[in-house]
């Protein structure tokens, strides 16, 4: 079994409950046609630096490779055994690219860190 997280790229002002509708409207199959948002695109590169997906090698955190990517997420399926600093990782790149994180362990949406700082 997987530790699964998504990350999101919805507009400004998204709330917990968009992430959530945007993660059922990707499980029912349903997927906009459009352009890459450039910060999936940014965060994918980022985490597949650290930890390629293609091929995912000996050591992998993917229990899933290569990662479900669309225009305006990406779904990261994480072996249980994985060091805790891919989840680390994968929350600084998401704060640094202005994403939301989807728990679907528990449906728990986190706004970007960055997001949660006082200003």
């Amino acid at each position: 079994m997987s530790f699964d997280l998504s990350v999101w790229a919805l507009a400004d002002g998204a709330t917990p409950e968009d992430v959530r509708a945007a993660v059922q409207r990707c499980r029912e199959g349903r997927h906009s046609e459009r352009q890459p948002d450039p910060r999936v695109v940014s965060f994918y590169r980022a985490i597949t630096a650290s930890y390629p997906d293609r091929p995912a090698g000996p050591g992998t955190p993917w229990a899933v490779a290569p990662l479900h990517t669309a225009a305006d997420h990406v779904e990261l399926n994480l072996d249980p055994a994985c060091p805790d600093q891919v989840l680390l990782d994968i929350e600084r790149f998401a704060g640094e690219c202005r994403l939301m994180l989807f728990d679907a362990q528990d449906g728990s949406v986190y706004p970007p860190p960055a997001a949660r700082l006082p200003g």
